[in-house]
């Protein structure tokens, strides 16, 4: 087979369907339309809402706020998020096999770009749910303060960041006594190690929060051989906690995410009904402060809360009926959560005036919002419903990872090993394990902040192959039978691949940079393994009849 060929070699939709039904590789199909749209919610609500929110409201030193008009902020990442889930619910009815976008595009496009967007989606699983158990070991510390528990800072904490804030507390005390600098150079050193600190910070609290957690993470850390021992065990706990459940069953799974399900929207719809009545109208003059250019930052800023409604497509091998409950699950989730999302946005921003949020308090906006009205009890219940947010997410996220996983080693784009399909259990145990052991280990030394512009990029990068793929297949193969077709074709997903170019621009070029490279390790790995072993290139030719 020549080389240019291969790379454009596709899987048939029959055959994959095939190959997933026999040799005792598939996996159980359990969900039906209810536990789909809940694994949906699981995924899309999360710190998005519970975080995000107040920036995009006042924005920041980079970009205006939305004001109220946030809501419309809302609505268009939304409109902008269903066309891409218009042409998921498409594939994901017509190709009911785990993968997601990386078997549409096996379909439609070709290995070498099938290979390119399982590997772009490990940005959008992995290391996204890397950033989110980060996230969620900080609000975990917070919320075991407020019970009167203290984990020690060396057990919350990466050792890179530690030992940053460490350097910037020496060089302030330095500064502060005057002591030790004894020539413009060391001067200079000094303050620009503060200031490339300052350069990654939000805020001032945030800032001296992180400065002091950090030397008390270094001061407090026993030492092995000399050398500190600092992690974030939190992190690493909840991720190989979700990894146990996840290798029990889909169905335990499912379950123990709709618990969750219920409680974070029982906590947001208290919210809503609480500050129901301390709405003012003044509040929301002016709407727009910002114009367009802060709705349209808002609405970009936003996006990270949707981010999640795709992975529903990951489990379309264990539903029950895929060409009729996948569309329910996708599309549903995502229009429920958007309507929650306007409903906050709403109660928030007539609550309390945009001048009550600073630098200091905008990371919390349901909370800041409540304890200015002096509802401090209400707020602990909001803190508690964060954490089962993030929970929820790194519960779906954590699920969707090991069956993309999963699949390209069916394909033999990976080891066979990762394929096996636990003999009690039917669920993709080993790429499970392997993915928890690699995300809490991540989680243990890594940084959020460098995580969450790439988690943007890998998604909505994946948004728009996919909303390609729907196109090609249209004309490629019209007659196939599409349980559910989108609409308004081919309108609907250009105007899905349109908004996610017009929300990528809005990231900046470092990410753009750090994407490239990403995708450049990909491909060598895949020219050196992946190329050679796939099954389409060691698949027997046809014998004519």
């Amino acid at each position: 087979m020549a080389l240019g060929s291969g790379f454009l070699r596709r899987k048939e939709i029959s055959e994959i369907i095939a190959e997933a039904e026999s040799g005792g590789t598939g996996l159980k199909r359990v969900l039906g339309p209810g536990n789909l749209v809940l694994l949906g919610i699981g995924a899309i609500i999360g710190a998005g809402i519970f975080a995000t929110v107040g920036t995009a409201a006042v924005g920041d030193a980079a970009r205006p706020g939305a004001g109220p008009a946030l809501v419309i902020s809302f609505v268009l990442t939304g409109v902008a998020c269903g066309f891409a889930a218009l042409c998921y619910a498409e594939f994901a009815s017509m190709v009911p096999i785990s993968g997601s976008a990386y078997t549409y595009a096996y379909t439609t496009l070709g290995e070498l770009v099938a290979w390119i967007i399982g590997w772009d989606l490990i940005i959008e699983y992995a290391v996204g749910n890397v950033a989110v158990a980060i996230s969620w070991s900080g609000y975990f510390d917070q919320m075991m303060k407020g019970l009167g528990f203290h984990i020690p800072a060396w057990l919350t904490i990466d050792y890179r960041t530690a030992f940053q804030g460490e350097h910037v507390w020496r060089v302030v005390e330095m500064l502060k006594s005057g002591a030790g600098i004894d020539s413009i150079t060391e001067y200079a050193t000094a303050v620009g190690k503060v200031r490339g600190f300052l350069a990654d910070k939000v805020d001032l609290a945030t800032i001296q929060a992180g400065v002091t957690k950090a030397h008390a993470a270094v001061a407090g850390a026993p030492h092995l051989g000399g050398v500190p021992i600092i992690f974030n065990l939190p992190a690493v706990l909840i991720v190989l906690a979700i990894t146990a459940v996840l290798v029990v069953g889909i169905r335990e799974s499912a379950a123990f995410n709709a618990v969750m399900v219920f409680i974070k929207l029982a906590v947001l719809a208290l919210f809503v009904i609480v500050g129901i009545f301390y709405i003012d109208s003044k509040n929301y003059t002016p709407f727009a402060p910002g114009g367009w250019a802060g709705i349209r930052a808002g609405a970009a800023i936003v996006f990270f809360a949707y981010i999640g409604f795709d992975s529903v497509s990951t489990v379309a091998e264990e539903c029950k009926n895929p060409g009729r409950d996948m569309p329910i699950g996708i599309i549903g989730s995502l229009v429920i959560c958007t309507v929650v999302y306007i409903a906050v946005a709403a109660v928030l921003t007539g609550m309390i005036p945009l001048s009550a949020f600073t630098q200091e308090n905008k990371a919390e906006p349901l909370t800041v919002a409540l304890n200015w009205h002096k509802l401090a009890w209400i707020s602990g219940i909001v803190a508690f419903g964060s954490v089962v947010a993030h929970t929820c997410v790194l519960l779906v996220f954590q699920l969707g990872q090991p069956r993309i996983f999963f699949s390209m080693s069916r394909d033999g784009l990976l080891p066979r090993v990762f394929a096996a399909v636990h003999p009690r259990f039917r669920t993709p145990h080993v790429t499970t394990i392997v993915t928890g052991v690699l995300v809490a280990a991540c989680a243990a030394f890594t940084n959020i902040d460098e995580m969450v512009d790439l988690t943007n990029i890998g998604t909505l990068f994946a948004f728009i192959l996919v909303c390609a793929g729907i196109i090609i297949l249209r004309y490629r193969e019209p007659e196939r039978k599409r349980p559910f077709r989108v609409p308004f074709m081919p309108w609907t997903p250009i105007l899905g691949i349109v908004s996610c170019i017009y929300l990528a621009t809005g990231l900046p070029g470092v990410t753009w940079w750090r994407f490239a490279v990403w995708l450049g390790v990909g491909l060598v790995i895949y020219f050196l393994y992946g190329f050679r072993k796939s099954a389409l290139n060691n698949k027997p030719p046809r014998v004519p009849r």
